[in-house]
């Protein structure tokens, strides 16, 4: 009927600027016009809101890279210009528009807010974005990194207390906008519905029963936890040891505390196709009627985690490892955010970077068991450094030099104390006792004994000598007893002292022609006295 009367009467007379009858023409045009408009609001797009809490700006803009990895390419869309990402500073903002598989529809926009700190001062900035209107089409997303798993439990306790607080502080309309919000999530059944085939109608709704440990920690939006760079677990079972029980506690832990809130995880990358965009396009309610697009779990490979929401239960969290007590961490998650939550009302912050106090914690909460099950290995206690390990920490290079220098400094100062005593005492040291040995003493004790050869026997001068000065002193000493036997009786001092310096002369000039290079022995002499038939010399046999 609307269509009919725009027919009769497409552009009313009191718009017309003069009261002359309007031409065929313009009526035609007229009705165009509002044919075009109605058609126009009929299409217009889908809006919805996707608020990224955390991460980096260069990890941000890779969560937009994963987003728009599966999006076809239009032609017409190779000469735009791309949405400006603006992360920079405090609340960032972008957009994407989300194309059918036919490439020609735009099925949906997606307005994109970016938080990097959970500080309570930027809560005003999240507020304005949680209307009645947009909270059904909204999602949130904490966005974790792989190369700090130790801080993830703090991190979503820390955001998830900043989404209470904002929350609680909305009007009526808000929150019965959320309290609607989430118990349509609530009712969505498992597996086939319209959160999977993207059917609308209630021919395939069927309401089930929560499971133990399911919504007790509503939010009021839809929550989905992203852990990004998947492909960093490699270098944690490297450097810090990691084994496949910290991988299977890490996830069993966050799948249990996220079952509270009714949220979905899933490890992402780079490096490695996965399936962030139809989680987050299926969440949002977002379905092209071309391809169907479905989510399929994966707890099994570690750096392609997939759980969507409403699928998970205690009994396939216990499946993964034996020993993991999953009514204790999920109880004592619920004392976590409630100590976290009365503590911020307090006035009282806490960032992201805060080191684990396990004393403040309250009794029975299990953010300090994860933390020291899955410690910072960037933190070191006094304590934990006491402890012998195989780990050490080397100084730099000017501390080195620095501590060098203060060693050779005291030892020159012992030396110039030594070297002061020892011209007051020469006695004091036998360093000053060597430095004052006579020259030969000294040069005799480098070069070591002079050996002589006497008839083809190697004989040691310095003690020859040693043992003739011992019988000489001897032979005086004799002298002077009366109990001197007959034999050295019969000689007179004067003759055995002759004897003595003979034989010293003798043996001191060996030593000297052993040193000086002349042949040492008399085999020489021998064979001089003998001539060339080898019987001795006239001279030799006078002599004798």
């Amino acid at each position: 009927m609307s269509r009919q009367s725009n027919f009769r009467d497409p552009v009313p007379t009191s718009k017309s600027r003069n009261d002359r009858p309007q031409s065929s023409g313009e009526s035609e045009k007229g009705m165009w016009s509002s044919m075009l408009d109605s058609v126009a609001r009929g299409k217009k797009l889908p809006e919805k809101d996707l608020v990224v809490l955390g991460g980096t700006p260069d990890t941000q803009k890779e969560l937009l890279e994963i987003l728009s990895s599966d999006a076809p390419k239009r032609p017409q869309d190779r000469h735009k210009r791309k949405p400006v990402i603006a992360n920079e500073f405090a609340l960032g903002y972008t957009y994407q528009d989300v194309l059918d598989a036919d490439q020609e529809d735009i099925l949906a926009r997606l307005s994109i807010y970016f938080l990097p700190e959970s500080s309570p001062t930027f809560a005003p900035l999240l507020k304005p974005l949680f209307t009645p209107q947009s909270i059904p089409e909204t999602l949130l997303i904490i966005l974790l990194d792989w190369s700090e798993p130790w801080r993830w439990v703090r991190q979503i306790k820390n955001w998830i207390t900043m989404i209470r607080d904002i929350t609680s502080s909305l009007g009526d309309a808000p929150t019965e906008s959320m309290e609607r919000t989430m118990k349509e999530w609530q009712q969505r059944k498992r597996g086939i519905s319209a959160y999977d085939t993207g059917s609308t109608g209630n021919e395939g709704s069927v309401t089930l029963p929560l499971s133990q440990g399911e919504w007790d920690e509503p939010l009021g939006l839809p929550l989905c936890v992203v852990c990004h760079g998947a492909d960093k677990v490699d270098a944690l079972e490297v450097e810090h040891g990691w084994k496949e029980e910290e991988f299977d506690f890490v996830l069993q832990f966050l799948r249990t505390i996220l079952m509270k809130h009714g949220a979905s995880l899933i490890y992402t990358s780079t490096s490695s196709p996965n399936s962030l965009p139809t989680l987050i396009h299926s969440t949002l309610g977002i379905h092209s009627q071309l391809k169907k697009q479905t989510l399929k779990h994966n707890v099994i490979d570690r750096d392609k985690i997939l759980v969507p929401p409403k699928w998970d239960s205690w009994g396939k969290i216990r499946v993964l490892r034996e020993g993991f007590d999953v009514e204790g961490t999920s109880s004592g998650w619920s004392i976590d955010i409630e100590a976290s939550v009365s503590t911020a009302a307090n006035g009282d912050t806490e960032t992201n970077d805060a080191e684990p106090d396990s004393s403040t914690s309250p009794k029975g909460a299990v953010l300090p068991t994860y933390e020291s099950t899955i410690p910072n290995p960037h933190a070191y206690s006094s304590s934990q450094l006491s402890k012998p390990g195989i780990e050490t920490s080397t100084p730099t290079n000017q501390a080195f030099l620095t501590t060098q220098l203060e060693i050779l400094e005291k030892l020159k100062a012992e030396e110039e104390a030594a070297a002061a005593s020892s011209e007051r005492d020469p006695n004091s040291s036998t360093f000053s006792n060597a430095t004052n040995k006579p020259h030969d003493e000294r040069v005799n004790e480098h070069i070591g004994p002079v050996q002589v050869n006497m008839g083809g026997i190697q004989v040691d001068a310095d003690d020859m000598l040693k043992k003739l000065r011992s019988r000489k002193e001897g032979a005086e000493g004799d002298s002077r007893t009366p109990e001197a036997n007959t034999e050295k009786a019969n000689k007179s001092p004067d003759d055995m002292k002759r004897e003595n310096e003979a034989l010293n002369s003798f043996f001191a000039g060996l030593m000297k022609r052993g040193a000086s290079g002349t042949p040492r022995g008399t085999p020489a002499k021998r064979d001089a006295s003998r001539d060339s038939s080898g019987t001795p010399s006239k001279k030799a046999a006078a002599r004798d």
